[in-house]
């Protein structure tokens, strides 16, 4: 008997639970889309999950570039999760993930769930057809736009979208860090470990089927941090495919990861007598497959120059990582070489959609670029930022009901509306003529100097080289810093955005490794604003006055909703901080009801 195949219709339907399809998803949700989050997977996060266990790189490039980590929803998420897990246990980072997707209006979630086949019509996909895993349901789930947030590509594939697989030539390009020929390599796939102190000596005894190891071997592999590791553990892309033989990549990598461990406890001096591994991977980090084609494939040059797009809607600044093809099995060559990019590079709006899909957005590692400019887009901090401007457009497109490609005709619309929802792009600004406190007078009690009160209506959201951008106050018990918006006329209140300082110049990342957790300060920013005030006044006289806390988050929200509050200036005093003696505000947004 046929089994029934339970219809589900969306507006928008991502493909993959990664750190891309999860800030897609949300913010295409906020906008009051009816969105679908198909994941195959139990928890959420793909690399950074509790299953693989990545740390979320960026244009930061783990602190070496100031004022560079990536904010938005993929902040937010960080953000809760050092308030929440202050001790970076990986299950409860799968929680935190989790609690944003589920308690999202709009937002369905499908977990365990597998994409089987994709149905098309007329260059444009129409349904997609899923199985859940744990419950042996099955769907049929429509919608008016898909996003390929599944790594390899595969919804894309399945629809006929155009993709690549492998390197370009250099003459393709004019890629100087491209090979000669062309080919069919990629980086490979990684399996990471854990271990920990237990205070006594242990003994590890190596299984027959782990590889073996000497100092020669691993010679231009560090593994001096011995508590985790490794991301040079990896395989695929000359003699595995790293989509048809991700299980036997898989088994290679176990064999691999073990025999590591056998030569850290058995084969030197690394100082390991006390400890035991407490973690291993069984599903690999996989770096790269296909990569599908946009209306714009993203190069070298673009990324060397620090391009700035007119259609620009996320950024990068991560190094041009390459990898050696053939990962661990090559000891003769050190495990990728660090192309460092100079200065932070914007992603186009054309490199998130399919060029001949109609209704396809692209995302997570699969976006259009070439090898060489992908070996820098690739991170997850990079991914996210460039997710939320999938999720912006893809609410726009629902709205309006236009093509992907016919939506870059309003980008100017999609740009003001990721910043507004504090997503940095380089190079723009805050340009609301909503927002009323941009015409509005400012003055403060107490400033920093440097850090004038009318730096909260200049548009920017960060520091930016040598421009502050922010207010700062000392918070003193005695009195407490206050800062004013005289506005032209009277108004009805209807929203107040503020964005405090979280400190874009410290990791915030998950980890397992040693060293990216010290340089963390644990739970939330001493930076962060923690309690403040607003008071709005009409006439001089106080109409509204409410404390708020922010939870441990950088953007916050005031809305007043459900009162006929009419003010024409708005007081925002800072009451106490996470630990610093200074409060910055980088931008306040007043609007009306």
């Amino acid at each position: 008997m046929e089994k029934n195949i339970i219809n589900k219709s969306f507006d928008f339907v991502v493909v993959g639970g990664g750190m891309s399809g999860v800030c897609a998803a949300i913010a295409a949700a906020r906008k009051g889309v009816r969105t679908a989050l198909i994941h195959d997977r139990p928890v959420l996060g793909g690399n950074a999950s509790s299953e693989i266990r990545m740390h979320i790189c960026g244009a930061d490039n783990h602190m070496e570039r100031e004022d560079a980590r990536e904010t938005g929803i993929l902040e937010e998420i960080l953000l809760e999760n050092k308030r929440r897990n202050p001790n970076m246990v990986y299950p409860i980072f799968d929680m935190v993930m989790w609690e944003k997707v589920n308690f999202q209006e709009n937002l369905t979630a499908f977990l365990n769930c597998h994409m089987l086949d994709v149905y098309c019509k007329e260059n444009k996909i129409t349904s997609i057809k899923a199985v859940q895993m744990t419950t042996e349901k099955e769907f049929l789930i429509e919608a008016e736009i898909f996003m390929d947030a599944t790594g390899d590509g595969t919804l894309g594939a399945k629809a006929g979208a155009d993709f690549v697989i492998g390197r370009e030539a250099e003459r393709e390009y004019g890629e100087t860090l491209a090979p000669a020929e062309g080919d069919t390599k990629v980086m490979g796939s990684s399996l990471m470990f854990s271990a920990r102190d237990i205070g006594r000596e242990v003994l590890f005894h190596r299984p027959e089927w782990a590889q073996r190891y000497t100092e020669e071997d691993l010679k231009y592999r560090d593994h001096e941090e011995i508590s985790s590791g490794y991301w040079w553990n990896e395989l695929g892309g000359v003699e595995f495919d790293t989509i048809s033989d991700a299980e036997l990549i898989k088994d290679e990598l176990l064999k691999s990861l073990v025999g590591i461990w056998d030569h850290i406890k058995n084969g030197g001096t690394h100082n390991a007598e006390c400890m035991e591994l407490d973690w291993m991977g069984f599903l690999p980090a996989k770096r790269e497959s296909r990569r599908l084609i946009g209306d714009y494939m993203l190069c070298q040059k673009d990324i060397e120059e620090g391009r700035i797009f007119s259609d620009a809607v996320a950024y990068g600044g991560w190094s041009m990582d390459l990898h050696t093809s053939d990962g661990i099995r090559n000891s003769e060559e050190v495990p990728t070489v660090w192309n460092k990019v100079e200065n932070i590079y914007t992603i186009p709006y054309r490199s998130l959609y399919s060029r001949n899909i109609n209704n396809l957005f692209l995302g997570g590692r699969a976006i259009s670029c070439t090898h060489v400019a992908f070996s820098s887009t690739r991170v997850m901090g990079t991914c996210a930022v460039a997710g939320q401007a999938i999720g912006t457009a893809a609410a726009y497109a629902v709205k309006y009901h236009l093509p992907l490609r016919e939506v870059g005709e309003s980008i100017h619309v999609i740009q003001q509306q990721l910043i507004k929802d504090d997503c940095y792009i380089p190079g723009f600004v805050n340009e609301d003529s909503e927002d009323l406190a941009k015409r509005a007078t400012v003055f403060a009690n107490s400033s920093e100097e440097k850090y004038i009160p009318e730096n909260i209506i200049n548009g920017y959201t960060r520091k930016i080289g040598e421009e502050k951008n922010c207010w700062r106050a000392k918070v003193c018990r005695e009195e407490k810093p206050i800062i004013t918006l005289k506005l032209e006329e009277k108004v009805n209140i209807g929203e107040i955005r503020l964005i405090f300082d979280s400190n874009l110049s410290r990791e915030i990342t998950p980890s397992i490794n040693t060293k990216v957790l010290e340089r963390q300060v644990v739970g939330a920013p001493p930076e962060l604003v923690k309690e403040f005030e607003i008071t709005l006044f009409s006439d001089n006289e106080v109409c509204d006055r409410t404390k708020y806390s922010t939870k441990g988050q950088r953007l916050n929200i005031v809305k007043y909703d459900n009162e006929n509050i009419y003010a024409d200036s708005v007081a925002i005093k800072i009451i106490d901080t996470f630990g610093s003696e200074y409060a910055n505000v980088f931008e306040v947004r007043i609007y009306n009801k």
